[in-house]
């Protein structure tokens, strides 16, 4: 008797570092309990060393795809007007998993494509809700000489497979506290039709919590007293709590994977300035930081309850991994970089698949991860603070340095190596496949 695919619910905060959540040493100490999160965490697994790219486009391309963002082209946030996002030749996991006989659903942000053939709906989705691009521009309609001549007004929009993309409402300073709201009401939605119609569904869930202007919903403002970033902490624990409710609600805890990340590490602007715990930097940059994020994987009665690893595990895994699960085939016809990580989760096997992974920002090679050592080429631990590229690398150990102070290239020279090799291999594939530049049509 052939057995369902299960269920995949993949939830992804915006701009959560890693030192936010109570389970993660934040929380309470933050001045915002997160106890839905932290329950989630005690009933699977907790990732210690679950990487990312640098910010919210580049990690987004390298979930939907399997491939690092230097060869889609996906290397930055691009303003509206402009061409971005993934191109039409590159395989996403929704389509995929579409193809599996998935229910594919996208509610929240999207940043891989703003004009028609581009938006989730044309990408894998059967239906989606949310914004095109960043929450950047919930600022605009209130900001001083905004000119709506000469600027794309911010839209929430929706849209549905085979139909066109249309915009519901303009995502202003107010529709911004409560979109998150309405992200999960549209996931709810979904869910309990396809547990109606017994289908398999993907739900992709990316929040826009914790993103500047990081304001709550009214319902949460000034529920912390800690000021609109601990609240808003609040109300983003509050929504993956409605979440995994439902699920559990619906029956359907043991048919489902979820898996709730973030996209980067946090925020460096104050007043909505986050952490990263134990280790520096923020997004936009290559330190701990910015590449280490909360990654939480919970299948009951598959995944046991209560483990924690620091197993390096690379935002590109998900795709193949997930692919995997619901019985997909990644393209064959070009370089995927994510590694099928399911006997890792599972416990089959107690080490990542992964050793390392190279590190770009934008065009530029900035670091090399490889066990527990960090290979800088650039060195910028604030965001527009760097010295530009270094002329003898900076090599940190991790895992006795986490805050990558203490340069120790040069009594450990051997580490260059196997770094060397992995880079040269990357390059490689790069010449053999070439890679899409940024902003390239369909």
């Amino acid at each position: 008797m052939e057995t369902r695919p299960p269920n995949i619910v993949l939830i992804v905060a915006d701009n959560l570092g890693w030192g936010e959540l109570g389970c993660y040493g934040g929380g309470a100490l933050r001045g915002a309990p997160t106890p839905h999160i932290d329950a989630l965490a005690r009933q699977g697994l907790l990732l210690q060393n679950f990487n990312v790219e640098s910010d919210c486009v580049p990690t987004r391309s390298a979930l939907m795809t399997g491939r690092h963002p230097i060869r889609t082209g996906c290397l930055q946030s691009v303003p509206p007007g402009l061409p971005q996002g993934l191109t039409r030749w590159e395989v996403t996991l929704a389509q995929l998993l579409s193809q599996q006989g998935y229910a594919t659903a996208h509610y929240g942000k999207w940043h891989l494509g703003d004009v028609p053939g581009r938006y989730p709906s044309d990408r894998g989705f059967d239906e989606w809700y949310g914004i095109p691009r960043t929450t950047d521009e919930s600022q605009f309609t209130s900001t001083v000489g905004f000119d709506p001549t000469v600027v794309d007004l911010p839209w929430i929009m929706q849209g549905k497979a085979g139909e066109a993309t249309e915009g519901v409402k303009v995502y202003d300073l107010e529709s911004r506290r409560s979109i998150d709201e309405d992200l999960v009401e549209q996931s709810l939605s979904f869910m309990r039709r396809q547990q109606a119609a017994a289908k398999p569904f993907f739900l992709y869930l990316p929040l826009v919590h914790l993103h500047f202007p990081t304001l709550p919903h009214r319902d949460f403002a000034g529920r912390t007293g800690a000021g609109d970033f601990a609240d808003s902490m609040v109300e983003m624990d509050y929504r993956v709590g409605q979440v995994v409710q439902e699920i559990d609600r619906l029956g359907l805890a043991e048919d489902t994977l979820l898996i709730f990340c973030s996209d980067n590490g946090p925020e460096y602007r104050v007043p909505y300035r986050g952490t990263a715990g134990p280790w520096s930097g923020t997004y936009h940059t290559a330190m701990e930081g910015s590449l280490r994020v909360p990654c939480i994987v919970r299948w009951p009665g598959r995944v046991a309850a209560g483990r924690v690893s620091n197993e390096i595990v690379h935002v590109t895994d998900l795709f193949t991994t997930l692919a995997g699960v619901a019985g997909a085939e990644p393209p064959q016809d070009r370089p995927i970089d994510g590694l099928d990580q399911l006997p890792f989760l599972l416990g089959a096997q107690e080490k990542s698949a992964r050793e390392g992974f190279p590190f770009y920002i934008k065009g530029d090679l900035r670091a090399v991860k490889w066990r527990d050592w960090k290979l800088h080429f650039y060195w910028e631990p604030e965001v527009n603070e760097g010295k530009g590229k270094l002329e003898s690398p900076y090599l940190f150990n991790v895992t006795r340095d986490p805050k990558e102070e203490t340069d120790v290239c040069i009594h450990n020279t051997w580490v260059l190596g196997p770094i060397l090799k992995l880079v040269r291999q990357f390059q490689l594939s790069c010449q053999q496949f070439p890679n899409t530049s940024p902003g390239q049509g369909d």
